[in-house]
C-alpha cells in the first residue's frame, strides 16, 4: 500500500474541505489535564467479530487476565528428553520424538528445515557460555523452524540466512517463542499465523524485509520485550484480536509498531490491541519492502500506524525521533480509491474506537513530508505533527491532547478512563487444538494458516491474489498441488515462493481443492 500516494491525493481533497477548519483556531481556553495516575482502568470491549472463521467470542471478564503468568504451553516436569549435538540433524530428533519431548539442540551450526507437527514438543536451544545452537540457512533455504502442532516451545536459537521466515507457526496453539536472536531471514523474523493463546518475548530480530514480528489472523497474543530494529516493519498485529504488545525496543525500522485490517484476507477484523509501555524510536530506516506490498508503502519515519484496526489503545509509550509522524491513523476508505489496497465489503474500512491515553511524544515529525505539512495548513497547525488521522474514527478519544502537535482528532472526546492497569494480558487456560480431522478441514486449515501468510484473496500482499491463482488453475487442484512442491519464478515482480513438500500429499491437494472454492 503505497501511503505517500493516499496522502498526495488527500491534500487534494482537503482543499474542498478546508474552509471546515479554517478560522476554527484553537483559542486561549485552558487545555483538560488529566492525572493518568488517578481515575478507572480500560476494559476491554466484548468480542463482536462475526467474520466465520474460527472467531473468539469471549465475555469481558474472561479477558481480564487475573495474573501475568506467559507459560501457555503447560508444564515440562515429566517429558522426555532429546539431546541433539552438534553435526546431528534436528529434524531427525523430531520425526523421532513422541508427544511431550524437550529437544535439546547443543551449541553448533545447522544447516536445515525444522518443521515440528505433532503436540507438546519443547525446541530447546542450549547456551553454553555464550554460545547457541545456530540454524543457518546459508541463503538457500526458505525457513528455519516451521510449526504446525500445539503446545510449542521454540527458545534459546540464533537464525540467520534463510530466504522466508526465521520461526513460522501454522495453525498452533498455546506457544511460547522466546530468546531467541533472528538476523536477516528474508520476509519475516517471528509469524505465528492463525493461532490462539501465544506469547513472543524476549527475542532480539533485525534485518527483516517486512515484519520482525508479525502475528497474522491470531487471538489471545502477547508481544513483549523485544528488541526490533533495522527492518521494514518493527511489530506488525494483522487481522488479529485480544493482543497486547508492550514493553518492546524498537528503532530503526521504516515503520515501528503496525495495527492494521489487510483487505482480502478469510479473517476480516482487528481489534482489542493494547500499545503499552514501548520504547517506539528512530524509526527512519528506508523503506525496502517488496513493491506493492502492505509494507512498501509506509513511510520511513513512522512511529506508530494504525490502519482500519478499532478498539487499539496507546498508552505510556516513549515515541521519539520518529521524521514523518510518531502516531498515523488511516482508513481503508482513501486508500483503496487510489492504491493497490482492494476494496473489501466485509472488512469495516475505518479506525474506530482508538484510545490515546498518556505518551512520552518528543521531536517527531521533524521532517515530515510535503502532503502531511499541507494538511496541517488546512487546520493552521504549525510545528512538528506528533498525531494524524485520515478517514473517519468514530467513538475515538484521548487525554491530554495540548501536549502533542495533532491534525485531524479535534472531534476525540476526552476518554473516560486514564490506564489499563486492569489488563495483565490476554491470555488463557490451554485452549483445545483447531479441528482438522478430515482432508475438508485439513485444507481450510492449511489455507489459513500458510497459504494466506502471503496470499489476499483480490489484492496483492507477498504473492499474487487467490483469484489469479483461480483463474489460472481453473479445475486444475493438481496443478496447484505440483507448483506447491516444486515451485519455480515465475513473476519478476513477486519474490519466488518456497515449496510445501513438507505438507504430505493429501494435505496438499486439501489446501489446493480449497484454494480453488474460495469466494471471498
Amino acid at each position: 500500500m503505497s501511503i505517500g500516494r493516499v496522502l498526495t491525493v488527500i491534500v487534494v481533497l482537503v482543499a474542498f474541505a478546508g474552509g471546515m477548519f479554517i478560522g476554527k483556531g484553537s483559542g486561549t481556553k485552558e487545555p483538560v489535564m488529566t492525572d493518568s495516575g488517578a481515575g478507572v482502568s480500560y476494559l476491554a470491549p466484548s468480542a463482536k467479530d462475526t467474520d466465520g472463521e474460527d472467531s473468539v467470542v469471549l465475555k469481558v471478564e474472561e479477558l481480564v487476565s487475573s495474573g501475568s503468568t506467559t507459560n501457555v504451553a503447560g508444564s515440562s516436569s515429566d517429558y522426555a528428553v532429546i539431546v541433539v549435538e552438534d553435526g546431528q540433524s534436528i529434524q531427525e530428533a523430531v520425526k523421532n520424538a513422541a508427544p511431550r519431548t524437550t529437544i535439546r539442540v547443543m551449541p553448533g551450526t545447522y544447516h536445515e528445515t525444522v518443521y515440528i507437527d505433532k503436540d507438546n514438543i519443547r525446541l530447546v536451544g542450549v547456551i553454553k557460555e555464550s554460545r547457541r545452537a545456530v540454524l543457518d540457512g546459508q541463503d538457500v533455504l526458505n525457513d528455519a523452524i516451521l510449526y504446525s502442532g500445539n503446545n510449542i516451545v521454540v527458545e534459546g536459537f540464533l537464525i540467520t540466512k534463510y530466504k522466508g521466515n526465521g520461526i513460522m507457526g501454522q495453525a498452533g496453539n498455546n506457544f511460547e517463542i522466546r530468546n531467541n536472536i533472528i538476523v536477516d531471514t528474508g520476509v519475516y523474523g517471528i509469524f505465528p499465523q492463525l493461532g490462539q493463546n501465544g506469547v513472543v518475548e524476549l527475542n532480539v530480530i533485525s534485518g527483516i524485509e517486512d515484519a520482525a514480528i508479525y502475528v497474522g489472523m491470531s487471538d489471545n497474543i502477547q508481544v513483549a520485550y523485544n528488541e526490533v530494529f533495522d527492518s521494514v516493519a518493527g511489530i506488525e498485529i494483522e487481522n488479529s484480536r485480544h493482543s497486547i504488545v508492550e514493553g518492546n525496543y524498537v528503532y530503526n525500522n521504516t515503520g515501528g509498531i503496525l495495527a492494521f485490517i489487510t483487505p482480502g484476507l478469510p479473517i476480516k477484523t482487528t481489534y482489542d490491541v493494547i500499545v503499552r509501555n514501548n520504547w517506539i524510536s528512530g524509526n527512519n530506516t528506508r523503506n525496502f519492502g517488496a513493491p506493492g506490498s502492505t509494507v512498501g508503502g509506509i513511510p520511513a519515519g513512522t512511529g506508530i500506524m494504525v490502519m482500519a484496526a478499532d478498539d487499539v489503545v496507546i498508552e505510556n509509550n516513549i515515541i521519539t525521533n520518529n521524521k514523518t509522524i510518531g502516531i498515523m491513523v488511516v482508513d481503508h476508505g482513501t486508500a483503496s480509491e487510489l492504491t493497490n489496497v482492494t476494496v473489501d465489503p466485509e472488512s469495516d474500512p475505518n479506525s474506530d474506537g482508538l484510545k490515546i491515553l498518556d505518551n512520552l511524544m518528543y521531536n517527531n515529525g521533524y521532517d515530515t513530508i510535503d502532503p502531511i505539512k499541507a494538511i496541517m495548513l488546512t487546520e493552521l497547525k504549525t510545528g512538528n505533527p506528533d498525531i494524524l488521522r485520515m478517514g473517519p474514527s468514530k467513538d475515538s478519544c484521548i487525554i491530554n491532547r495540548h501536549r502533542y502537535v495533532t491534525v485531524g482528532i479535534d472531534d476525540f472526546a476526552e476518554c473516560g478512563f486514564t490506564h489499563t492497569k486492569k489488563i495483565g494480558n490476554y491470555l488463557l487456560p490451554p485452549v483445545a487444538p483447531r479441528k482438522r480431522s478430515n482432508a475438508d478441514e485439513r485444507g481450510k486449515v492449511a489455507y489459513l494458516s500458510i497459504c494466506a501468510g502471503c496470499h489476499t484473496y483480490t489484492g496483492r500482499m507477498i504473492g499474487p491474489p487467490v483469484q489469479i491463482i483461480q483463474a489460472l488453475y481453473a479445475n486444475n487442484p493438481q496443478g496447484i498441488v505440483d507448483y506447491m512442491t516444486k515451485p519455480v519464478k515465475k513473476r519478476e515482480d513477486y519474490p519466488e515462493m518456497p515449496p510445501q513438500d513438507y505438507l504430505d500429499e493429501e494435505t496438499r491437494m486439501a489446501v489446493a481443492k480449497h484454494m480453488l472454492s474460495r469466494t471471498n
